[in-house]
């Protein structure tokens, strides 16, 4: 279990209101989408593509005729996802600068079968998505929204705000928020989309269908639609980087292939007080099985669970909906959404790990073991103190991979729909009005295949239920399989319902100077949320071993608020200084949040028409999630290295924390003998007792359309944003770093020091970690996070003076780019420790989790010849340093860096007839990898050798999947009929 939030990486947004793909910012003005029936204000229903209708701005509740705003607004065109070959929305989303990767189609482990947005890397629960101006369906008790339930191919743009949107949208937008308008249909549509990689595996395709008219002389529209989509699997195994799971945190260079010391010919390490003279256990108290029933001493041997492993998850989605609105008369439209989801996503993970204690009878497993063997345990047993002397029981660590169970497999299918209705209207000649409700559910059944029964497998060692035979490859019998395997399963349900009603126009036609009027907006709201996670008894209850088992979770809380929206625009001359602010009141069920004000402001001052200065403050706030407040607990497998097994353990502090923690003087930093595993047991639970996050952001920039050079823009905003009072289960490595010193912290001064509670207590006889004695991690309003950097966006219109396809004589370029340079990305784990400062700009590993690089960008060059489009997209992530200073992982290079990483994209358009276009593409031009060597089956280097080893995150393919293209070149094609 990982958490984005320890990274703190928030891009406080960034972009002039002009498409990734096509117009530059002024050319927004003139169409604003003001067509879209669907959208929250009535000054959406202004006729189509009228110069200066009134539009609303996402981030603002105010129709207004300048499309500028001081909050930075990015707006990704609808050519993006059909010139980038995509179905599924995140994959366009996550190569924008803003955003650090969340949960993805490559998220195996972990993964839960979603798509998640995570703005700025502040953590998937720290933005806030909405469809159409409205909050959308979240999935789980940590109320967050799947992408995979928006319809891609009705996405007409998408907005991504800058920075702590509260005072206009209510709790969770601390990082922005991002909005995905839809378009209408007019007539049918009918298309879909295929692709395929180099390989020929990873086989993705779509088709769609959309049925839009207008009825009753014009006073009503609909829209309805339907979707397939399909996307088969790719493994590890498949690739070169990923067939190996490589490990070096814990064997060290040289590098070890393999991964997992828990091996499916099992081993065993003894845990009693016996003489281990002239056994084999004497080596290093750890002993593996050569052959049946004849072990040896443990020499690092692993097991390689790589191949297994998905490296892209299938998943399957079926989405039905449809949006309406129906003029009742006197201007007043009453309007509705429907939208329903099933999604259907597999995980697939190596065969179950055991690591359990266990009292072995003697009698019950002489019958598997050699006569020398088994004379060893007796010995063992003879010379142990008190009573444990010649009792028939000698204490073992048993650590066995049971592949005779089959790889342990998790099916999530979820179901879910959201219904909405409103009424909106004119209030005289100035004002207007929007009313509206919707009720979202989301139900997931998740059925896990290949779990052990924890308590069957003990009883079949310590003489009480069916003998397991678990010494050696391959050894457990169909019938000894079944007596230990559990089908586990649950369930989650999560409810969403939201009252907005809003009143906004203008102070009649008051107006500053040649200013356009003095605009409002005032309303209430009311939102409920609620959620519950249903394990069944063998999750509840801990006794599965393979999927994570945890107790149920049930909580729910509800929101009554205010706000209001002032925008005051004045203009002399060719001067234009606009002031805007924003405030809410929000009164809380839960006691620990209350009540709690929101607020922000702006300006932008344009002293000519080619330059706009802004600037913008925002006081935002987050009240916790069901999870966070009311999570059973649960236990997680993070990956960590235990300072205690380095070799700064054999002295000074830290091996005086390590001898009181209860780490045998023997083990001190010997890792094998105390965690030989790089993922370590560690429970996690919710706590009622929290309260709200708060952030502070600011922003300054500015926006350069010189005349001279015509259909040039550029702009730059400065962001600066912190989030204190905020909700965090401290990572595990983070909890041991400040505890026992790590990262540059030097180890508390006692194992009674606050830093150390976690710990106190939970060291097994050999100074481990485990199951069934693990440290808990519990979640507080303790930390602090931010970020700041500037953003930069460039676009370019123009004509070039030739044709190949028409006979105007001329084509269409478009050039864009869209950059991020983030100057710090920070977290404070306990602010009771300010010095504690972990700095992820530029960074990736254990700590700050995925890459923060500190130059990211993507950039689309397209010319447009008639018929013909031909774009190439080039994206950019900078070279980013393992964050982790103590560790020495192998590297080839002999540096810790992920190399710098760019990859090249080609597609072509094609409005081939009237009612029929297409479009075809390769992504990933160049067949760029991730910076990690490449592997024949023999396990022998054949490319990259100059490449880092990522073995600190093994169980992720030895890399960061859903930053790095994992799949490689790729090819697409898709079609659309319209008619």
């Amino acid at each position: 279990m990982s958490y984005r939030f320890t990274k703190a990486s928030l891009l406080t947004g960034t972009i002039m209101a002009g498409a990734m793909f096509a117009a530059p910012l002024h050319a927004q003005t003139a169409t604003g989408n003001t067509d879209d029936a669907t959208d929250q204000e009535p000054a959406l229903q202004a006729e189509p593509d009228v110069i200066g209708a009134p539009i609303v701005v996402t981030g603002s509740r105010i129709a207004r005729r300048n499309v500028e705003t001081a909050a930075p607004v990015a707006v990704v065109g609808d050519e993006e996802f059909q010139l980038s070959g995509t179905v599924n929305v995140e994959n366009v989303i996550n190569t924008l600068p803003q955003v650090i990767p969340g949960t993805t189609s490559f998220s195996n482990n972990p993964g839960n079968g979603t798509a998640t947005l995570n703005l700025r890397g502040l953590g998937t629960n720290r933005n806030l998505v909405l469809v159409n101006g409205r909050r959308w369906m979240f999935f789980d008790t940590a109320q967050v929204v799947d992408l995979n339930t928006i319809p891609s191919f009705l996405i007409d743009s998408v907005d991504v705000v800058t920075g702590g949107a509260s005072a206009v949208y209510g709790s969770d937008a601390l990082a922005g928020v991002v909005n995905f308008r839809l378009r209408n249909v007019e007539g049918v549509e009918m298309g879909g989309q295929y692709g395929l990689t180099e390989e020929g595996d990873g086989e993705t395709y779509e088709i769609h269908g959309a049925i839009g008219t207008a009825f009753a002389d014009g006073r009503g529209s609909a829209t309805v639609f339907a979707e397939y989509y399909n996307r088969s699997s790719v493994f590890q195994g498949d690739r070169g980087f990923s067939r190996f799971a490589l490990s070096d945190t814990v064997f060290g260079p040289p590098l070890t292939q393999g991964g997992s010391s828990i091996l499916p010919q099992g081993r065993l390490t003894y845990l009693g007080d016996g003489d281990t003279t002239g056994t084999e256990f004497d080596a290093n108290g750890l002993v593996v099985f050569d052959s049946p029933g004849n072990f040896r001493p443990f020499a690092g041997d692993a097991y390689n669970y790589a191949p297994v492993n998905y490296l892209q998850v299938p998943q399957e989605r079926y989405l039905l909906g449809g949006y309406a609105d129906y003029d009742i008369g006197g201007g007043h439209t009453f309007y509705t959404e429907v939208a329903f989801v099933n999604n259907r996503v597999a995980t697939e993970l190596a065969a179950t790990p055991i690591a359990l204690n266990v009292g072995v009878d003697l009698a019950t497993v002489q019958q598997f073991l050699t006569a020398a063997d088994f004379a060893q345990l007796q010995q063992l047993d003879a010379t142990e103190t008190g009573a444990d002397a010649n009792d028939g029981i000698v204490d073992l660590q048993v650590r066995r991979r049971t592949i005779e169970t089959g790889p342990r497999n998790s099916l999530d299918e979820r179901n879910a729909f959201r219904v909405l209705g409103g009424v909106r209207g004119p209030i005289g000649d100035y004002l207007q009005y929007d009313a509206n409700y919707f009720y979202a559910r989301t139900r997931n059944a998740n059925i896990q295949q290949g779990n052990i029964s924890a308590s069957a497998f003990v009883a079949g060692l310590d003489g009480t239920g069916t003998p397991i035979n678990i010494f050696g490859l391959n050894t457990l019998t169909p019938e000894q399989v079944d007596a230990i395997s559990i089908q586990a399963q649950n369930g989650d349900v999560s409810t969403l319902e939201v009252v907005n009603a809003t009143i906004s126009g203008t102070l009649g036609d008051f107006a500053i100077g040649r200013a356009e009027p003095i605009g409002f907006a005032v309303g209430t709201e009311y939102r409920k949320v609620a959620s519950e996670f249903l394990p069944d008894t063998a999750l509840s209850s801990g006794d599965v071993i393979g999927f994570n088992a945890g107790d149920a979770t049930e909580g729910s809380y509800d929101v009554k608020e205010a706000f209001g929206e002032l925008n005051v625009p004045l203009e002399f001359g060719s001067m234009r200084l606009e002031l805007n602010g924003a405030a809410r009141y929000s009164e809380y069920s839960l006691e620990t949040v209350g009540d709690a004000f929101t607020y922000a402001g702006g300006v932008q001052f344009s002293p000519i028409p080619d330059v706009i200065f802004r600037a913008q403050y925002q006081r935002a706030i987050r009240a916790p999630n069901v999870a966070e407040l009311f999570q059973g607990t649960a236990i997680g497998f993070p990956a960590a290295t235990d300072p205690c097994g380095t070799a700064a353990a054999t002295s000074g502090q830290l091996r005086d924390l390590c001898l009181a923690n209860g780490v045998p003087a023997a083990n001190l930093g010997n890792q094998l003998a105390i965690q030989p595993d790089v993922q370590i047991a560690a429970l996690f639970g919710g706590n009622p007792n929290l309260s709200e996050e708060v952030s502070d952001s600011f922003t300054a920039g500015v926006v350069l359309q010189p005349a001279f050079v015509p259909g040039l823009t550029i702009t730059a905003d400065y962001f600066d944003i912190q989030v204190d009072n905020a909700i965090t289960t401290i990572g595990l490595q983070t909890a041991l770093d400040l505890c026992f010193g790590g990262n540059g912290r030097a180890p508390a001064a006692s194992i009674n020091a606050p830093n150390c509670a976690n710990f106190v207590g939970t060291r097994e006889a050999n100074g481990s970690f485990d199951r069934q004695n693990a440290p808990v991690l519990g979640g507080a309003n303790i930390a602090s996070l931010g970020v700041s950097g500037v953003d930069l966006e460039v676009a370019y219109t123009s004509s070039l003076p030739f044709s190949l396809f028409t006979d105007t004589g001329e084509q269409r370029v478009n050039l864009t780019f869209l950059g991020t340079w983030t100057e710090s990305s920070f977290f404070v784990p306990d602010v009771a420790n300010p010095d504690a400062v972990i700095e992820c700009a530029g960074q990736f590993g254990l700590t700050c989790g995925e890459p923060t690089p500190e130059f990211k960008w993507t950039s689309r060059a397209s010319f447009i010849d008639g018929p013909v489009t031909t774009s190439i997209a080039w994206r950019h992530v900078s070279a980013v340093g393992d964050d982790d200073a103590d560790t020495n992982y192998a590297a080839f290079n002999g540096v810790e860096t992920i190399e710098a990483y760019d990859l090249i994209d080609l597609s072509f358009g094609f409005d081939i007839y009237e009612n029929f276009s297409m479009n075809i593409g390769v992504n990933n031009l160049f067949n760029t990898l991730p910076d990690t060597p490449v592997f024949d089956a023999n396990g022998d280097v054949v490319g990259r050798p100059n490449s880092l080893l990522l073995g600190d995150n093994q169980e992720q393919a030895n890399t960061y999947p859903s930053t790095y293209d994992v799949l490689g070149r790729r090819y697409f094609v898709s079609g659309t009929f319209k008619f």
